[in-house]
């Protein structure tokens, strides 16, 4: 959708949806509250399920849209948001919710665009990951709240430096023609995470996820992959070091998309610092490791952006109506990008999903595989791409394609069973370590802790 449009959209959407909401700060029985009195206006295409329980035992809730809900739909794309990872960064949580009423509402009411966006998207929103550090901060209160108060989980851990490092693993990956999409986890590696974090990890493990969103708070501007920087000579504070994703291009679009149906975040000077088109490389702005937008791209199909939100991260609740008018347009829109590229089946000979195969694109060096049903979802920039599928047994197939700004480009691929050679002929395929070679070859580093993300 063309930048001078979306305003017209966002006053359009201003119009019809501004009723039933309401602008209050949600303690956590209040949010579960909320959460069910959506699920009860609109049974039909909504559902509340948990993903575990936190330190203290509170239940992460996730509100699912769906014409099916409960079900994923071949071809239907699945997206999600998550608030709150920060316990005191707390407007996410609340948008989120506003943002939940909203969808209910204007499906009810017919909103032709909500309505295809419900019918033709899996859309999952989780407002709080971290209720037991926002009971803390919500307990200050908005006027006296401490910047650090509530951050971290019950256990003090700053849940967005409890992934797996798998950003050292890739670097070195790439520097031996290794694997370039799903990193393999450590042997270890629920020994080293919190509740909150595991119960995350095989949340996304469990959906094929294409597109999210992390909202956090204390800043103004649209974050993108990757987080960490790939330098690790410099550890100084604020050191700056631009590290691109084989994405970059996709992400500056993605980032731009919310930052231009923002009210202001696209302006570049908010909090007292500048980020040109309200965007910003992670490790550009500063080093961050173990953070959960990389963990997203390394280790699964989602492409995560981080959201930062308002200078004020526990905002009074008189500034919440206008932070909900300022983002609205932009978290619609924001879902609606998880509707580009290319999308397909991969089957075999008899028409069988085949799950796990490899999605390739020429020219960028980061794949993604079919979920369990055989679908894929590749987002891409519009141009024309050569794709190429491949799976253990199969022949690879090789097409080109051509993507619109418009819609997502259909292109199935049937895979023929690979032919039986004899011992003599096969030859290595590369020099590819396998997974438990590349963990015992590299140790994850830490990098310094930053303020924000």
């Amino acid at each position: 959708m063309a930048r001078w449009l979306r305003p017209l959209v966002g006053a359009l959407l201003l119009l019809e949806g501004a009723a039933a909401l309401s602008f209050l700060h949600h303690r956590y029985e209040e949010l579960v509250q909320a959460l069910f009195r959506v699920q009860s206006q609109c049974p039909y295409v909504t559902r509340i399920y948990s993903i575990g329980r936190s330190v203290e035992g509170r239940h992460l809730y996730v509100l699912e849209f769906s014409d099916y809900p409960g079900i994923h739909e071949p071809l239907e794309p699945e997206f999600k948001y998550v608030g709150n990872m920060h316990g005191n960064e707390v407007l996410g949580r609340e948008l989120l919710l506003q943002l939940s009423e909203f969808l209910c509402e204007e499906y009810r009411r017919g909103n032709e665009r909500i309505t295809r966006l419900i019918h033709d998207t899996r859309i999952h929103i989780m407002p709080s990951m971290n209720p037991d550090g926002y009971e803390v901060a919500a307990k200050q209160g908005p006027d006296s709240n401490g910047y650090l108060t509530g951050r971290n989980n019950a256990n003090g851990v700053d849940l967005n430096r409890n992934f797996p490092d798998l950003n050292t693993l890739m670097y070195y990956s790439r520097e031996i023609s290794g694997p370039n999409h799903h990193i393999p986890l450590p042997d270890n590696w629920k020994s080293q995470v919190e509740p909150e974090t595991l119960a995350v990890i095989q949340w996304i493990s469990s959906y094929n996820f294409v597109l999210s969103a992390n909202l956090h708070g204390g800043a103004v501007v649209a974050n993108y992959p990757y987080d960490k920087s790939q330098d690790q000579r410099f550890r100084s504070h604020r050191r700056t070091v631009n590290t691109p994703t084989p994405d970059d291009k996709l992400f500056q679009k993605l980032a731009k998309t919310y930052s231009y149906a923002h009210s202001w975040m696209h302006r570049g000077w908010n909090c007292g610092d500048y980020f040109a088109d309200g965007i910003t490389n992670g490790a550009s702005w500063y080093s961050l490791s173990k953070g959960m937008q990389d963990f997203n791209y390394l280790y699964t199909n989602c492409f995560e952006i981080t959201l930062e939100l308002s200078c004020n991260k526990f905002p009074p609740e008189e500034d919440l109506e206008r932070q909900w008018m300022a983002n609205r347009e932009a978290l619609v829109a924001f879902i609606e990008e998880v509707h580009q590229g290319i999308k397909g089946m991969v089957s075999d000979e008899n028409n069988n999903g085949i799950a796990g195969a490899v999605i390739s694109v020429q020219g960028i060096s980061h794949d993604i595989t079919s979920g369990d049903m055989g679908d894929y979802f590749r987002l891409l920039l519009p141009g024309t791409y050569t794709v190429t599928a491949s799976a253990e047994g199969y022949q690879p197939l090789s097409v080109t394609t051509t993507v619109g700004p418009a819609a997502p480009s259909l292109v199935h691929f049937q895979l023929k069973k690979e032919v039986l050679r004899k011992p003599a002929e096969r030859k290595a395929s590369g020099t590819r370590m396998n997974n438990k070679a590349l963990q015992k070859k590299v140790v994850p580093r830490a990098t310094r802790r930053g303020t924000q993300k």
